[in-house]
C-alpha cells in the first residue's frame, strides 16, 4: 500500500470507493505488465458520487474504471450506474466485470429459450452470473465445476465435474477455462452451435485435433468486454434490486489484505467474487 495523487475527474465522475471486487484479470495485469509498476490495479467500483456528471453529489454508484483499488478513483460518466438502497454496494462491486462478461456474452449467443447451454468454470464469479442470466432466459443450463462441492447451490439444471457425463450435444458453451477443457466443449457441441470464449483459467494450451474444425457449421468466438457499460450495469443492477440475480461473495476483506484475496482466487478457493473494503 503507498499513496498516490488524487484522479482529476476532467472527463468523468469522481467517485469515494467504498468497495472493489479483485478479478483474475486484475491478477493477469500485475504479472503481465499491461498495468506498469506503481500504478493502481482494478476494475470494479462501488462507491459514492463526489463531483462531476449529471449525478448529485452522495449518489450511490457502481462503474468499470481503471485504477479501482484507491479511495478514490474516475469512472467513465457512460460506464457508471446508479445503485438503489435496498441493494448493498458491496454486492454491487462485484457486477461490473464478471456481470457484464456474462450478460454480454450470452446475448451474443442469441435466442437462449429452450436451449441447451454449457458453462465452464461455473462456480466463479462470472460462471455463477451466468447460469442465472441464462436461466432467466430460459435455457436448460449444464454447470461444469472442478468438483461437485463448488457446484452446491449454484442453480443450474445439472452440475456435472470437467465435462464428464453429457451425453447430448449442446447448443451455445460459455468457456472459461480454455485448454483441453476448450477442445472437449468445441466436440460437444451442436451443428450450428456457439462457444463464446471469455475466460482462460487453466493456463493450458488447446490443441485441436485434426479435422476437428471441418464439418457441419458451428463457430469459436473471443470475448473482450470493450466501450461503455453503464446501460448494462443499470440492467444488472435492476435485477439485482428486484431479488432476481443473487451476487455471492465468497472472500471479503479490507483492501489491505490484498495478498490474501489474490492468493485465495489463484487458488480457486472463492466460490463466487471476492470484494474488497475500502474504508
Amino acid at each position: 500500500m503507498t499513496d498516490v495523487a488524487d484522479p482529476v475527474a476532467r472527463d468523468g465522475v469522481l467517485v469515494e470507493v467504498r468497495h472493489a471486487a479483485l478479478n483474475r484479470g486484475d491478477l493477469n495485469d500485475a504479472r503481465s505488465g499491461r498495468v506498469p509498476p506503481g500504478a493502481v490495479l482494478g476494475s470494479d467500483v462501488a462507491g459514492v458520487v463526489l463531483w462531476g456528471g449529471s449525478l448529485a453529489p452522495g449518489t450511490r454508484v457502481v462503474g468499470l474504471a481503471s485504477g479501482a483499488f484507491a479511495e478514490r478513483v474516475v469512472i467513465p460518466a457512460d460506464s457508471l450506474a446508479e445503485v438503489p438502497a435496498m441493494v448493498d454496494l458491496a454486492q454491487a462491486a462485484a457486477l461490473p466485470v464478471a456481470g457484464v462478461a456474462a450478460l454480454r456474452a450470452l446475448r451474443a449467443a442469441g435466442t437462449l429459450l429452450g436451449k441447451r447451454v454449457l458453462i465452464t468454470g461455473a462456480s466463479g464469479g462470472v460462471g455463477r452470473f451466468a447460469v442465472r442470466l441464462a436461466k432467466m432466459a430460459g435455457a436448460y443450463v449444464i454447470a461444469s465445476v472442478g468438483s461437485l462441492g463448488r457446484g452446491e447451490g449454484i442453480g443450474a439444471d445439472e452440475v456435472v465435474v470437467g465435462l464428464h457425463g453429457i451425453g447430448d450435444p449442446v447448443d451455445v458453451v460459455l468457456d472459461n477455462v480454455g485448454g483441453p477443457q476448450l477442445v472437449a466443449a468445441w466436440r460437444l457441441l451442436a451443428e450450428g452451435g456457439s462457444v463464446q470464449s471469455i475466460g482462460w483459467s487453466s493456463g493450458e494450451p488447446a490443441v485441436f485435433p485434426p479435422y476437428s474444425t471441418i464439418g457441419p457449421a458451428k463457430s469459436l468466438t473471443s470475448y473482450v468486454t470493450i466501450g461503455p457499460v453503464g446501460a448494462d450495469l443499470a440492467d444488472l443492477v435492476s435485477l439485482v434490486a428486484a431479488g432476481q440475480l443473487a451476487v455471492e461473495i465468497g472472500w471479503r476483506g479490507p483492501l489491505e489484505k490484498f495478498p490474501e484475496a489474490a492468493a485465495a482466487l489463484r487458488a480457486r478457493e472463492v466460490r463466487g467474487k471476492a470484494v474488497l473494503d475500502v474504508t
